[in-house]
């Protein structure tokens, strides 16, 4: 299991990034959150395991038609056994 602190800019803010992350991670069993920075990134804690995670994030640098990645700086943090994947605010 692994932790890891994303902070993501691009074209991520009003296209439905939050929803798109909230659905990838259901799909691999990634829990966490994910909310909007003033400054137009968006920021994500995302906890798992390591290959679901790493699968979980390749998806996100992808983007889907409406999301565009242009960078992710990730930094991996303490676990925090979170129950599920939600959007905060």
């Amino acid at each position: 299991m692994k932790r890891m602190h994303i902070i993501i800019s691009g074209r991520v803010q009003g296209v439905g990034f939050r929803y798109f992350a909230v659905s990838l991670a259901s799909r691999y069993h990634i829990t966490g959150w994910v909310r909007n920075l003033y400054n137009g990134d968006v920021e994500m804690e995302a906890e798992g395991n390591s290959t679901r995670l790493t699968l979980f994030l390749q998806e996100i640098q992808e983007g889907n038609r409406f999301v565009r990645v242009r960078n992710m700086e990730i930094s991996e943090i303490p676990l925090a056994h979170d129950k599920d994947f939600k959007v905060v605010y």
